[in-house]
């Protein structure tokens, strides 16, 4: 039974960990930053954000815009008087590592706005 419960709590403690690591992969957009986000409209789920210019995962020019706000998993941006939410939990991310300052993430595979191909968060 102890065995058993030991068992339980390190696999537990490897997902905790697990999950934590692969949010550190992941830009924290907070209230008031600039942003430049895909303005396609709800029917694109590309969902593409950055700190840069660039084109969207889709092929777009994204929009400069500020975070309104950040809640329930979820930033919200105005584009032209529209609200728009991208969650906060992207599918890629940007693979240049510590030095790059674009953190571009999107819920689809493609380029950041710094040109290298994005990664699969895992």
């Amino acid at each position: 039974m102890k065995k058993g419960i030991i068992a339980v709590v390190v696999a537990l403690t490897f997902a905790l960990a697990a999950s934590v690591y692969a949010d550190k992969e992941l830009p924290v957009y907070k209230k008031g930053d600039a942003v430049y986000v895909c303005a396609c409209g709800a029917g694109c789920d590309c969902m593409t954000m950055s700190r840069k210019a660039g084109k969207c995962s889709c092929g777009n020019e994204m929009a400069k815009t500020t975070v309104e706000k950040v809640d329930a998993g979820k930033i919200f941006v105005k584009v032209e008087g529209k609200e728009l939410t991208f969650p906060t939990k992207a599918k890629y991310a940007c693979a240049c590592g510590e030095g790059c300052s674009c953190g571009t993430v999107s819920q689809k595979p493609g380029n950041c706005s710094c040109g290298t191909e994005m990664k699969k968060v895992e």
